[in-house]
């Protein structure tokens, strides 16, 4: 491990201490392994998806009134601070500020390869048993019902309309979750998404036979 990713992993831990359970270091540091797990099949900037992995929830908006500038800002300074170049820096901000599922209506075409694996990599963490456990996790976290049977999910929201949603747990599997292995990036990526795809189906499957105990 570099000095500058070391330092990374000391900034980001001690930065998000308290944070909440689904996007604390143990989020980054599933991301981040996944990242260069990923990596390894793909021809990239090794250090500039680390530095992405580690620093692309630095300062969620969905903890910071929606604001996607303060991670940007806090990461621009680590970043100077430990004297990366402004081209490292620049690659990393990009990447920050095009990652996220919400934002994926707005982002540049032609997309640089670090960014497309640092996001199949947060994808993947979306999904899957961990997925699963996340939502759940956040959803307590917003004390939003895990379900209600005449709550329909809402499909095709904007941005805006994403951002503000207060449905239910199960509908997020709808919204969002089952929806990420279609937008996976990489062989790796679609690999791996394959399983935790699977995973949740059987999830849901299981959660409506106990929830109408049938």
């Amino acid at each position: 491990m570099n000095n500058l990713i070391e330092s990374t992993v000391e900034f980001v831990k001690e930065k998000l201490k308290g944070a909440e359970a689904g996007h604390d270091w143990f989020h980054i540091e599933r991301v981040w392994k996944l990242s260069k797990k990923i990596a390894e099949t793909e021809n990239c900037n090794q250090e500039v998806v680390e530095l992405s992995a580690l620093l692309h929830d630095i300062a969620d908006p969905k903890f910071h009134g929606g604001d996607e500038t303060i991670a940007l800002k806090v990461s621009r300074e680590f970043l100077e601070n430990q004297n990366a170049s402004e081209d490292t820096i620049e690659q990393v901000l990009f990447i920050i500020k095009n990652i996220s599922f919400k934002n994926r209506g707005e982002v540049p075409q032609n997309l640089p390869i670090e960014l497309k694996v640092v996001q199949d990599a947060d994808r993947l963490d979306a999904i899957g048993a961990i997925g699963v456990a996340r939502t759940f996790n956040f959803g307590g976290f917003k004390n939003n019902l895990m379900y209600h049977p005449d709550i329909e999910p809402k499909l095709n929201m904007s941005k805006e309309e994403y951002k503000k949603s207060d449905g239910t747990t199960i509908n997020h599997f709808y919204e969002k979750l089952l929806l990420l292995k279609g937008f996976m990036n990489t062989e790796k990526g679609k690999e791996i998404a394959e399983e935790r795809h699977n995973f949740m189906l059987q999830f849901l499957d299981q959660f409506y036979k106990e929830w109408n105990v049938s």
